[in-house]
């Protein structure tokens, strides 16, 4: 194979390149171990709900989504990372099935803790690939880490242990499956293949659950809703729902779906288009402004970065996509919602969020950015739970610049470090992509990371849902670019034997 030939096949999409299909095991595989442990997990959890035993799914659940982590991360690493994210995507929505099965809104779920258990599942690659740390590609990581323990130790002093812990595995989680993914980049057309897969599915069942949500609200989510004291989420009613789907909030829905709509651009199954407008028409029913904008701000990355050729195909993906969705957007109640939030964006005097963020950034600034120290995990954010005798969030509990969070929970040793592995990442990715030409995904990648990124201002977006995001795109990018480096060495040592 020529190099121009490994170009080409290197930049098509998932299941095009005859290589791939062809190699035993590869991305198309049939093999059980792709595929039994979640079919087990899925099954007897959907048994376990028809047959109303809330109480055995709340305890069941978490430890078979624990042990079908586990076989998949050992059977196959590539799939363990979209089974994470299927974790992410659907567990919620089991924790509030379980809870309606049982008739009573439970204030907390070890439901809960299984797609924390199953990503963390990560943290193992660290421990058999710690040597990479010491390389080149691994430093940034090391940065990284290194700002986080800082944080974690002032945590445990000023916060208690258990609040830290929990803190420090939302920041870590992320660069965790980063990580797993750059010490397995010979893997990683697998990897492309599992999370497009993962992705354009879970768009598809996500997007319609949410305008199910919308239009008819179940009455477990309603319940869910009440129990929770969600009020940021709308009225547990018809028409009155931010849409969450089957996530915990619009939030991190809103995440998902940004995800899943810039990878539609570099997916190529057939069921893309359906799956894009369920999955867009939920998006803009979700109405979270910031994940609107990170959205534009991906898009227009991609049609600069883009040659001529694939800025056509986005441009007719857009439209297409847009001839599907607007006929249900247009008209009834849907526009009426979608009016009203699109008004807050051009008049901003009136929009009570807008106007709450400026005075928090205007009287907290000079506290975040001043606290040299920082005030460590479990300062900000749901941990302060752990650290409060009431079970309640604390101070600072609600908190919506990750610029300042930052600096705050990780002071000015931890951020100098955090921030410089981060920007370092960033900075290779880019110049990979240069490298990987009009590879579709990689482009997909490189706009996503950017766009997460950029919201710093509105979220802290290095952490949960957007953290793993931002993560694995810089890491996917880094991986494909290695990746391709190997192939090109294969394909010398070849010619030279022949």
């Amino acid at each position: 194979m020529s190099t121009p030939n490994l170009a080409r096949n290197f930049g098509a999409a998932p299941g095009e390149a005859k290589s791939a299909k062809s190699k035993k095991g590869g991305l198309f595989s049939t093999d059980p171990k792709h595929w039994a442990a979640q079919a087990i997990l899925w099954f007897i959890t959907l048994v376990l709900i028809v047959a109303h035993q809330g109480t055995v799914l709340t305890l069941a659940f978490p430890v078979l989504a624990t042990m079908a982590g586990v076989w998949l991360y050992f059977k196959s690493p590539a799939r363990y990372v979209g089974f994470m994210w299927w974790m992410w995507f659907l567990s919620p929505e089991v924790r509030r099935l379980a809870d309606f099965a049982k008739g009573a809104f439970t204030p907390t779920s070890l439901i809960q803790i299984a797609p924390l258990a199953v990503t963390m599942l990560s943290g193992l690659t660290l421990l058999r690939h710690y040597r990479i740390l010491a390389q080149r590609r691994g430093l940034p990581v090391l940065l990284i880490l290194l700002g986080l323990t800082y944080a974690f130790l002032v945590g445990v002093v000023s916060s208690g242990p258990l609040a830290a812990i929990y803190d420090l595995t939302n920041w870590a989680y992320p660069i965790l499956i980063g990580f797993h993914i750059m010490a397995d980049s010979r893997n990683y057309p697998q990897y492309r293949e599992a999370i497009l897969s993962a992705f354009i599915w879970g768009m598809l069942i996500m997007g319609v659950y949410g305008m199910v949500q919308f239009f008819i609200m179940p009455p477990w989510d309603a319940l869910w809703m009440l129990g929770s004291q969600m009020n940021s989420q709308g009225d547990p009613v018809p028409f009155g729902v931010r849409v969450f789907s089957t996530m915990n909030s619009s939030g991190p829905f809103a995440f998902a779906m940004m995800g899943s709509l810039i990878f539609m651009l570099a997916a190529a199954q057939r069921i893309r288009w359906l799956a894009g407008a369920a999955g867009f028409i939920s998006f803009c029913l979700c109405l979270v402004r910031s994940t609107w904008g990170g959205w534009v701000i991906a898009v227009v990355i991609q049609l600069a970065k883009s040659s001529n050729r694939v800025r056509v195909r986005i441009i007719m993906s857009a439209i297409l996509l847009a001839g599907l969705c607007v006929p249900l957007l247009a008209v009834g109640p849907v526009a009426d919602r979608l009016a009203t939030r699109l008004q807050t964006v051009t008049n901003l005097h009136d929009d009570q969020s807008y106007e709450a963020r400026n005075q928090f950034y205007a009287t907290f600034a000079q506290t975040a950015f001043t606290d040299v120290s920082g005030e460590g995990m479990g300062a900000t954010g749901s941990s302060t739970k752990l650290s409060s005798d009431s079970g309640e969030l604390g101070k600072y509990g609600s908190f919506d610049s990750g610029v300042m969070n930052i600096p705050f929970v990780l002071g000015w040793p931890g951020t100098l470090l955090y921030l410089s592995g981060i920007v370092w990442l960033l900075a290779r990715a880019v110049r990979a992509s240069f490298a990987l030409g009009d590879d579709k995904f990689a482009g997909a990648c490189l706009s996503l990371a950017l766009a997460v990124f950029a919201m710093l201002v509105f979220t802290n977006s290095l952490v949960g849902t957007g953290g793993l995001l931002l993560f694995m795109s810089v890491f996917l990018l880094l991986s494909a670019a290695h990746w391709q480096k190997i192939q090109r060495v294969r394909l010398l040592r070849g010619s030279l034997s022949n």
